[in-house]
């Protein structure tokens, strides 16, 4: 049997069928009434390195440093999802691409990436924050289970492609000073899986879990979750800065903070360690986040 991963694995293999044009597939047993907003983006992603590495692009010269996407439209689970990557530059440094992903005629999502050729220069960093190790800090799904035994049961059956352990958040206290930072929410996750040794694969792997915990980080202070009865909660935009390279298969921890929310909107952003405390990315995000009743 397939296992979660290699199944992530198989949806992020886009099937090609014309220059710079993708077939990305659904996942066979999503129970979600959307597609995820996080596959959708691993894909697009996908899509624009494909026409640059690859047979149809500049070779292996350029790695993706940054993305910035919109989400437009729910996605239907039901059906394949089209990439079209437009070509917008391609120079010695830096190339640029632009993926729209479309179903039923219609665009759900936008991406832009650019792509830089490595090149040596000034190097710092923020420290990582201490924090127990993954290994010491609850699955998440257990800590969803202390809420409700089905939310617990739905994490499992539709994520165990990402193992994710939840480090704390100001509501809890979670080792964390709330003044002044009132949303806050740690997170350790990697595939439940080996990953090939393949650098794009592991880039959108992380692409693919950096949309699934973040937007809930704004609620922290509500005590509200994603998910729960009465709230209508959506990506709205995504940006993502890759600094170093990653394996998306080892311990990552996910320092999440939302400096506002406001207008039915909440805002976020977080930086993505490795464990030995390499800051390998930098992740922003608005989405819906609107109570109902």
């Amino acid at each position: 049997m397939p296992t979660p991963v290699s199944q992530l694995v198989d949806i992020l293999d886009l099937e090609r069928l014309d220059l710079d044009l993708y077939r990305g597939a659904q996942p066979p047993h999503s129970t979600l009434q959307r597609v995820f907003g996080g596959q959708v983006a691993a894909q697009a992603l996908i899509a624009a390195i494909r026409s640059v590495d690859g047979p149809d692009g500049l070779g292996e010269t350029h790695q993706p440093h940054s993305l910035h996407s919109y989400f437009l439209r729910g996605g239907d689970t039901a059906v394949p999802i089209i990439y079209d990557v437009e070509r917008i530059r391609d120079g010695r440094s830096f190339s640029t691409r632009r993926v729209s992903a479309r179903q039923h005629g219609r665009a759900i999502f936008y991406l832009t990436a650019s792509f830089q050729r490595p090149e040596r220069g000034l190097e710092h960093q923020d420290a990582m924050p201490e924090v127990s190790a993954a290994a010491d800090c609850p699955d998440l799904a257990e800590v969803l289970g202390t809420v409700s035994a089905r939310a617990a049961e739905d994490w499992r059956r539709e994520w165990s492609t990402l193992d994710v352990h939840y480090a704390g958040d100001t509501r809890d206290g979670g080792g964390m000073e709330p003044h002044g930072r009132p949303a806050r929410a740690r997170m350790w996750f990697r595939a439940s899986d080996e990953l090939p040794d393949d650098d794009a694969l592991h880039t959108a792997v992380l692409t693919y879990a950096s949309d699934l915990t973040l937007l809930g980080s704004s609620l922290v202070p509500h005590g509200v979750l994603i998910g729960q009865p009465g709230l209508q909660a959506a990506s709205l935009d995504h940006a993502i800065w890759f600094h170093r390279p990653v394996r998306a298969d080892r311990w990552l921890l996910y320092d999440q903070v939302s400096p506002s929310a406001s207008g039915g909107r909440g805002f976020a952003h977080a930086r993505i360690f490795a464990a030995d405390g390499t800051l390998v990315a930098s992740v922003a995000q608005e989405g819906l986040i609107r109570v109902r009743g």
